[in-house]
């Protein structure tokens, strides 16, 4: 009994050198990144390897002795999975609830019940080439955070006059799909520093960025065909 048990606290101890080692050689290897998780995989001497970047999370795969690294998507061929893409759906994700609605504009279509967040930015082509897709779904609550970025250098003062418009909807609507901007001065109470910051900190650095209501994160433009899809899988995750 007593040399099973220290047959597997030997195990478990070189288990953890092997990890700590290959912790060791990336972050040495590659400057600047921080490895937060080093596990195996199902493949046979293949260690999955998450490192926290300027970019946010990435995933890669290495050897036992971290001499060779590999990027890009691990497939499991007989289940049709992308297993690295699930993993960087998880560590991407964010608790949609927890989200500061109040600094959105909310429109509501249909009834309403399934629910999208969006950090747009009003002179972004693709956000309003979104906008054109968003327009063909029903039955969903957008949240759209007014989010300008830096090589738009009017959308600020933009995003400010139709945030103190008295329909904000209304003129976010008639911005992105007539070009029409509300009358005023945009001097209101605003939230647009505040929605630079949780950006910021949710490390978006492009636009549109959806969130959707189960925590899956897209960026980028989608069709409203694939919008549908995501929307009801997340309503069914619920």
């Amino acid at each position: 009994m007593r040399n099973l048990a220290f047959t597997l606290a030997l195990v478990a101890t070189t288990a953890l050198a092997g990890e700590a080692d290959i912790r060791q050689s990336i972050e040495s290897g590659f400057p600047g990144t921080k490895v937060t998780d080093v596990s195996k995989t199902a493949v046979a001497g293949i260690y999955e390897v998450v490192m926290e970047g300027r970019q946010g999370p990435m995933v890669a795969y290495t050897d036992d002795k971290a001499r060779h690294v590999i990027v890009g998507d691990l497939l499991d061929i007989k289940s049709q999975r992308n297993l690295t893409r699930e993993r960087m759906d998880k560590l991407t994700e964010v608790k949609f609830d927890s989200l500061p609605f109040a600094n959105a504009i909310k429109i509501v279509k249909g009834d309403g019940k399934r629910r999208l967040a969006v950090f747009s930015d009003l002179d972004c082509p693709y956000c309003k080439k979104l906008e054109g897709e968003l327009a063909k779904v029903d039955n969903v609550t957008i949240y759209t955070f007014p989010y300008p970025l830096p090589m738009h250098t009017d959308a600020p003062r933009k995003s400010k006059l139709i945030w103190c418009s008295k329909d904000r909807a209304a003129a976010w609507n008639d911005y992105m799909h007539k070009g029409k901007l509300p009358a005023g001065k945009g001097d209101c109470a605003n939230p647009i520093d505040e929605n630079l910051a949780l950006g910021a900190k949710l490390r978006i650095d492009g636009t549109p960025a959806l969130i959707f209501a189960n925590g899956k994160r897209v960026p980028g433009y989608l069709p409203a065909t694939r919008l549908n899809d995501l929307l009801n899988a997340a309503e069914k995750a619920r």
